[in-house]
């Protein structure tokens, strides 16, 4: 909306131009985003409690998240808005596809989160919304984007190898399935991650920092053929969901750090995990986003493998899944501890990512 106010209004001032590059508009929705989640956390929490809205707490799990029972949960519900309202404030959302396609993805994904979450608080059922129509409505809502892309004017259906300057493959329709797995996997991955105070919400600002940047760069001509990346015309605007949603987690954090205020709920998860799995597909990076996206990888194989080993031969791998419960089960290391552990490493996974940018 600023950027039309500049257009219509404000030509004759110099000073608002600055209105007219993503770099900027991307910082501001980062501050934005911060100020205002940072603002209304402690209203939505006193609300929550008020309303009985509590996390539901699974009596099969670690013993010492039993004295989480009555935390607050649906956090997730400021982060989405504050990214929908920062998306309206700072961005050509009227013109671009990119915008609109991934605003559209954002709110779907939400919409089934906080359907589990409701379901989960108002029914005090840990288990929420089955999880096969859970499912099922993340593959018909991905399926839908990835139309939305496969047939938007200039869009090419290839994979593209990391650390090889030219290396693609184009894989025709089969992308729009491999598109959806790779969508609905980030979504679950970082639902599943987000299993412990502040788990998941920094390896999230971590991936989505790194795909702002990338985005930005294919959007732009010079950079995307310097880097012999992909070039993703008006995907560059992307970068300020980016920073929107940096900055409404950065805000998340201040009350989700160990012991925690608030939990992020499915409806964050899943609209943050969708989205920075929509944001691999735009930029081509999806082979790379199993090293930057590790942790929900690890996360999200070891509930498959889990589950898979137990049905075969009636026995566990790991002592729960996801993983990040098996190490918490070993006593080897407190929540905290754990917890900066997976920080530190999701660090490592994305410096790592960038260097394979650079050896191109």
């Amino acid at each position: 909306m600023l950027l039309y106010l500049k257009l219509w209004y404000l030509q004759s001032v110099p000073q608002f131009n600055v209105l007219t590059y993503i770099t900027f508009r991307t910082f501001m929705a980062v501050f934005t985003g911060f100020i205002l989640s940072l603002i209304v956390y402690p209203y939505f929490i006193a609300y929550l409690k008020r309303i009985k809205m509590e996390q539901a707490i699974r009596t099969d799990g670690p013993q010492a998240h039993l004295a989480k029972a009555g935390t607050p949960a649906m956090g997730g519900v400021i982060i989405l808005l504050s990214v929908l309202v920062n998306i309206f404030l700072w961005t050509d959302f009227l013109k671009n596809f990119w915008i609109q396609s991934m605003t559209l993805l954002i709110v779907l994904f939400g919409l089934i989160g906080y359907l589990d979450d409701w379901l989960k608080v108002s029914k005090r059922n840990p288990q929420g919304l089955a999880s096969r129509w859970k499912f099922l409505m993340q593959v018909v809502f991905a399926t839908a984007f990835m139309l939305l892309l496969y047939y938007h004017k200039g869009f090419e259906p290839t994979l593209v190898v990391p650390i090889f300057k030219s290396l693609t493959f184009d894989i025709g329709w089969w992308y729009i399935p491999f598109g959806v797995l790779v969508i609905v996997g980030t979504s679950n991955g970082l639902n599943f991650t987000d299993g412990m105070d502040g788990l998941a919400i920094v390896p999230t600002m971590i991936s989505m920092l790194l795909l702002a940047i990338i985005v930005y760069l294919v959007g732009h001509a010079a950079f995307a053929n310097y880097l012999h990346m992909p070039l993703v015309r008006g995907a560059g605007e992307l970068a300020i969901i980016g920073g929107a949603t940096i900055g409404a987690a950065l805000a998340f954090l201040w009350f989700n750090s160990y012991p925690a205020s608030i939990f992020m709920g499915d409806t964050g998860a899943l609209s943050l995990g969708a989205m920075i799995g929509a944001f691999t597909v735009v930029t081509k990076t999806e082979l790379l986003s199993l090293i930057f996206n590790g942790l929900f990888v690890v996360e999200v194989l070891s509930v498959i493998l889990q589950v898979a080993f137990f049905k075969t031969t009636g026995r566990r791998i790991f002592r729960m899944a996801p993983i990040h419960h098996h190490f918490e089960l070993g006593g080897n290391a407190t929540e905290p501890k754990l917890i900066v552990r997976f920080w530190i490493l999701s660090i490592l996974l994305a410096l790592l990512s960038i260097a394979t940018i650079k050896v191109r």
